[in-house]
């Protein structure tokens, strides 16, 4: 695609601190694994995707239209995790980095947006008890009431996804994952992610509902709409929510969106100076 430059509005200038309301940082600061996952779904006509508006008070990217999605957990690396799909050692060959950090890259995708959506990537363990998935059906994986509580849980750092999924005798489902786009927050932000970038289909039986206290606002989108939305000022994106929203935009189906075949490679906009104003400008693939 080539380089891009994303003009910042006033708002954004002001969480960057270029209005002066921040001292001047010389050391960038370090980035933490995260993972994003664009839900999709085609059964109420075109292409939709699930989006999350970011309550005011958070620290990072408040008031913005996001994916469901957050930072890795160390326990997410924990080797007894249930698996089932492409194994830990291709994922940590797709994403370019070592086992550990696939693993949590991974886990963290599908333990994020079962805490902020209620969407779990996963299914019931086999009879034999050897880690594989048995046969999906629509029938709920865990009671809503259980749901909820092992949901409030998992953010609280109560528990681990991993012991979820054994006491609940469910395997997590990396082959319900399509792996989208590698981001990287500017060193010019206060708060830095290093965040891989999934789409998924709502499994059947299950709907996202957006419960979560990082957001005021979930719903059901057209990716269009949300584009036409940003460029009218009525939202605000994010660079890569913005181009997922694009790619997104080129189908009309959950399949469609699945087989994208997207060139993917790290990028990391860097703040410059435009005619337009402060802007980031990007190298896209």
């Amino acid at each position: 695609m080539g380089q891009r430059d994303f003009v910042l509005g006033p708002l954004r200038e002001s969480l960057l601190g270029l209005d002066g309301s921040r001292r001047e940082v010389t050391d960038p600061a370090p980035t933490k694994l995260a993972s994003t996952v664009m839900l999709v779904r085609d059964d109420e006509g075109p292409l939709e995707v699930f989006m999350l508006r970011r309550v005011s008070s958070m620290a990072f990217a408040p008031s913005m239209h996001v994916f469901p999605g957050g930072g890795v957990d160390v326990r997410d690396a924990e080797d007894e995790l249930p698996w089932a799909g492409p194994s830990v050692e291709e994922w940590a060959e797709v994403f370019g980095t070592d086992e550990a950090s696939a693993r949590m890259l991974v886990a963290a995708a599908v333990r994020e947006i079962f805490e902020e959506t209620g969407v779990l990537l996963a299914s019931p363990a086999s009879a034999e008890g050897d880690g594989t998935a048995a046969g999906a059906d629509e029938a709920p994986l865990l009671d809503p009431e259980v749901a909820g509580d092992l949901r409030a849980r998992l953010v609280a750092h109560e528990i681990g996804f991993g012991q979820v999924l054994l006491e609940h005798h469910l395997v997590l489902r990396s082959d319900l994952l399509r792996y989208r786009a590698h981001w990287i927050t500017p060193e010019a932000e206060p708060r830095r992610y290093d965040t891989r970038f999934f789409v998924a289909a709502v499994p059947p039986g299950q709907e996202p509902d957006g419960e979560t206290s990082e957001a005021d606002l979930s719903e059901w989108v057209h990716p269009r709409d949300v584009l036409d939305a940003f460029e009218d000022g009525d939202l605000m994106l994010m660079p890569p929510t913005l181009v997922c929203l694009e790619q997104l935009a080129e189908v009309s189906t959950v399949s469609g969106a699945l087989g994208q075949d997207l060139p993917i490679a790290p990028i990391m906009p860097r703040l410059v100076d435009t005619d337009a104003g402060p802007a980031m400008r990007a190298d896209l693939p």
